[in-house]
């Protein structure tokens, strides 16, 4: 399970996020494991069924008006209840507010860090919901390129020798976005959506045999980069063997699961000849058509089809008219 602790939390994101530490200095070394925040008002209230100990918990306009108002031995105990069901990363209070006394000797008592922020409640919420979900993400590193060609990330990936940073600076060339060269970090967002971007020693780093290690931002301007970019299609270059079967149609749907997701794969065998970059601009092309619902191959395999058996193509246009 991947997790920040507390401490490193808040010195990378403490100018951000505009916070500073009440009490726990000495505790900074729990851990947050989940991007999901929690509102403690019940819990606070008396109520701690169901209180989600594992998550960031954020005091808010309305849960310091009822630590304010609530007898302090009461809030106390329930605070001490709270604190009991499970190990709290963290306690926030935003708006700058000033932390109830109560509060903060049950924050020493308990060895939970207490934080404060500047920030309005719904706007540290959210940032805090990015920053985590980004740095708590599930994350493989990849053998490969990644090229954001028309649009759509393309991960691009073979055997050593075959050609794919040759193939990513031809695409970049022809002025497409090189995201990542040799190796790409792919991070599995919110939404099944992966993320690949390039490990920062890399950036912008290409290694070409013949020419060394190149800098296409130097060598191609600052446009010809990009520094992160979703993944929607898998390419593998293979070489040329006559023996074996190639997709001749395009009706058959491959995919390769990368995490836990499924995208799109397309087998291109390589020959001297075949210009690659080409054709993996047309797969970008026919991988978002597919995107919008439109299957090339199945509507061509239709026509067949009708063309075969013309009286069922004639049922389905009465059909269709009625």
């Amino acid at each position: 399970m991947r997790f920040v602790t507390v401490g490193d939390f808040v010195k990378e994101y403490r100018a951000r996020l505009k916070l500073e530490l009440i009490s726990g200095r000495g505790n900074l070394q729990r851990k947050i494991t989940t991007p999901e925040v929690n509102r403690p008002g019940l819990a606070l209230a008396g109520f701690p069924d169901h209180f989600r100990a594992e998550r960031v918990q954020i005091i808010g306009r309305g849960e310091q008006s009822f630590c304010i108002k609530a007898p302090a031995q009461t809030l106390t105990e329930n605070i001490e209840k709270m604190f009991s069901i499970g190990e709290v990363p963290c306690l926030v209070l935003t708006r700058k507010r000033k932390a109830p006394q109560a509060l903060v000797k049950v924050c020493r008592k308990f060895k939970v860090p207490l934080l404060r922020t500047a920030l309005e409640t719904a706007d540290f919420v959210g940032e805090l919901t990015v920053m985590l979900e980004d740095r708590l993400a599930p994350m493989i590193r990849a053998h490969g390129v990644l090229v954001d060609v028309y649009g759509l990330g393309v991960l691009i990936q073979g055997d050593a020798g075959i050609g794919k940073s040759e193939c990513a600076l031809e695409l970049v060339k022809r002025g497409h976005l090189l995201v990542s060269d040799d190796m790409v970090e792919i991070r599995q967002k919110h939404g099944d959506i992966l993320d690949g971007s390039c490990p920062e020693p890399l950036k912008h780093y290409m290694e070409v045999r013949g020419l060394g290690i190149i800098d296409i931002k130097l060598l191609f301007g600052i446009g010809s980069i990009m520094p992160h970019a979703p993944i929607g299609l898998a390419i593998e270059l293979e070489a040329w063997d006559p023996a074996a079967h190639y997709e001749r149609t395009g009706l058959e749907r491959v995919t390769k699961k990368i995490i836990d997701v499924d995208i799109p794969l397309v087998r291109i065998p390589v020959s001297p000849g075949r210009n690659l970059a080409v054709l993996i601009e047309v797969a970008s092309l026919n991988q978002q058509l597919k995107i919008e619902g439109d299957f090339p191959a199945e509507r061509f395999n239709q026509r067949i089809i009708e063309r075969m058996n013309p009286r069922a193509a004639t049922r389905r246009v009465r059909a269709r008219r009625t």
